[in-house]
């Protein structure tokens, strides 16, 4: 079901309109559905359940960086999800919110020393490290501190994700993980180091699939790589195949969770059915925007309707510093007016206030609405707040869950006077 739908011409999510969260918390605000993002988390959980997989051999860990509201974090974490990490504030957030540490899996290609110190300080289940330097940094902290650091090797496995070049992260030319052909030396490197214990493989080759077989070829490369690991009695323990599963935006018809899942529970099985015996090899999951993307929209206001010679603007509050995804990615977002009009629709770009012609949300909408309407931008629930800027010293928007007839303000809307609390004049 959409949880985001309209009552008696009104737009609400799940039972709340929109024009009463606009009178209650202003605009440009950000709603989620609570029960969007159990529902789809549920997706993931029920697939593994489905499958015979219990905490021990399965692992979902959401993808902090897609959206990482500590609300947010916390109800996924009571569901109980794990976490993917890329930086050492998303790991405080996570502890903010309840997460556990032994959850967390730290990915990135840049990680500081005082990254690697927070994560090792709090046990976290395991580094994704992305290049033989990492590994070596990694091991100095490590020994530093007394420890030993579990880590897996992102593998590139050169596997075409077919989704946009900038969130396309498989290819050989891309700045992720360490190239296929090198991946057995690059494991031989980490096996020597003594404050480093080998326990996975990992890959994320992109997002926003709609198809699952590349990320299905992927799985076929990294179980060869396994074997090839063996063979040199190196162990792996857990097999971690990244996120990437699409969403619908514009009629996008993204592969069932459940059926992309039951593939590759399939093939893991095959694979140990006919080559190996003992403990099943455990599987994570870092899915992000299958979550939270369609869980949530950006509520913005009319300020102007400006009619042009070649085009008619609708002028909202809310702006690309708000939205980043359609300037930067040329994204497409659904855009619904929260009153249903019954008059004749136009054709309008929708455009924020910010002072920069790449500052729009959405072209060319058959849109009926008129100066003071609500617009709802949709499916904006991932890579919306987490991409949010201050440009023009504009604060960020409020965030809202909605939880039936219940909405919880879980961010405050930023006062101009927060965005340079941390400066200071000259003498």
């Amino acid at each position: 079901m959409s949880h985001f739908s309209y009552q008696d011409g009104v737009l609400c999510a799940e039972h709340t309109p929109l024009t009463q969260i606009a009178r209650q918390f202003g605009s440009p605000t950000y709603i989620y559905s609570k029960a969007a993002l159990v529902e789809n988390f549920s997706s993931y959980a029920d697939a593994c359940k489905k499958h015979g997989r219990t905490d021990d051999t399965a692992l979902v860990c959401y993808s902090v960086k897609s959206n990482s509201n500590l609300a947010v974090l916390q109800l996924l974490g009571k569901l109980g999800s794990g976490f993917d990490i890329v930086s050492g504030g998303e790991l405080l957030r996570v502890l903010a919110a309840g997460g556990s540490p032994r959850k967390v899996i730290f990915s990135g290609v840049g990680k500081s020393r005082e990254e690697m110190q927070l994560a090792l300080s709090h046990d976290i289940l395991c580094f994704n490290v992305e290049s033989i330097p990492e590994l070596h940094r990694l091991n100095e902290v490590a020994g530093e501190m007394g420890k030993r650091a579990s880590v897996s090797l992102r593998v590139n496995p050169n596997v075409d994700a077919k989704t946009h070049p900038y969130i396309s992260t498989g290819l050989k030319d891309n700045k992720f993980g360490v190239a296929y052909e090198d991946a057995l030396t690059t494991y031989r490197v980490a096996s020597a180091l003594p404050n480093i214990s080998v326990v996975g493989i990992d890959c994320h080759i992109g997002s926003q699939l709609l198809d699952d077989a590349p990320l299905l070829e992927a799985v076929d490369k990294l179980i060869e790589l396994i074997d090839a690991l063996a063979a040199e009695g190196i162990v792996i323990h857990h097999l971690d195949i990244g996120g990437g599963i699409g969403i619908n935006y514009d009629n996008d018809k993204p592969v069932a969770v459940g059926d992309y899942l039951a593939r590759v529970f399939a093939k893991v099985d095959a694979w140990r059915a006919k080559n190996h015996a003992g403990a099943p090899i455990k599987v994570l999951f870092e899915p992000g925007r299958s979550i939270v993307g369609n869980a949530g929209i950006l509520l913005t206001e009319v300020q102007y309707i400006k009619h042009g010679e070649t085009k008619n603007f609708a002028i909202v509050d809310a702006a690309m510093n708000d939205l980043m995804r359609p300037a930067m990615y040329e994204a497409w977002h659904g855009v619904q007016p929260v009153l249903q009009r019954h008059v004749a629709a136009q054709t309008y770009d929708v455009v924020g206030p910010v002072c920069e012609s790449g500052d729009w949300l959405a072209r060319s909408r058959e849109l009926a609405i008129q100066e003071g309407d609500l617009l709802a931008i949709m499916s904006a629930g991932a890579y919306g707040m987490t991409m949010s800027s201050n440009y023009n010293t504009r604060g960020r928007a409020a965030e809202v869950m909605v939880d039936g007839a219940t909405v919880h303000l879980i961010r405050k809307r930023e006062l101009a006077s927060d965005l340079f609390a941390l400066e200071t004049l000259l003498p």
